[in-house]
């Protein structure tokens, strides 16, 4: 998406490296595609502080398409968060090994992933 947003600078890539397995394997936290999805929501909705009005009116778009997504997301998988989401520990090693063996990360987070992508897409398309 930061290329849909036309954020040029690469360093953006990075904003969102930490949110997998939720926060750093934290998995009480959001998975990490709601969360990049937030950030990049934050990121298109970006305007100057200098004019309050304009700065507040942002602030409220990008608080509304992150709520639909959200909302959306968790009708659509029945959780937000990694462990509700796969039911799958990351702290313990032998359910983190069963896990890659079935490949349910694969399975799971590319679905959640690329749903989440997709609803970006779609809050685009509508507010362009």
């Amino acid at each position: 998406m930061w290329e849909a947003y036309g954020l040029k600078n690469r360093d953006f890539l990075w904003a969102g490296t930490t949110f997998r397995g939720g926060i750093a394997g934290q998995q009480q936290a959001p998975c990490g595609a709601v969360s990049a999805s937030a950030l990049a929501l934050g990121f298109r909705h970006r305007r100057s502080t200098a004019d309050k009005e304009k700065a507040e009116k942002a602030r409220s778009a990008a608080y509304e398409d992150a709520a639909e997504l959200v909302k959306s997301f968790e009708e659509k998988f029945g959780a937000i968060t990694c462990i509700g989401l796969l039911g799958v520990d990351f702290r313990d090693e032998e359910a983190m090994k069963q896990a890659k063996e079935s490949k349910i990360l694969e399975k799971k987070c590319h679905a959640q992933v690329q749903f989440a992508i997709e609803k970006l897409y779609e809050i685009e398309k509508r507010r362009a």
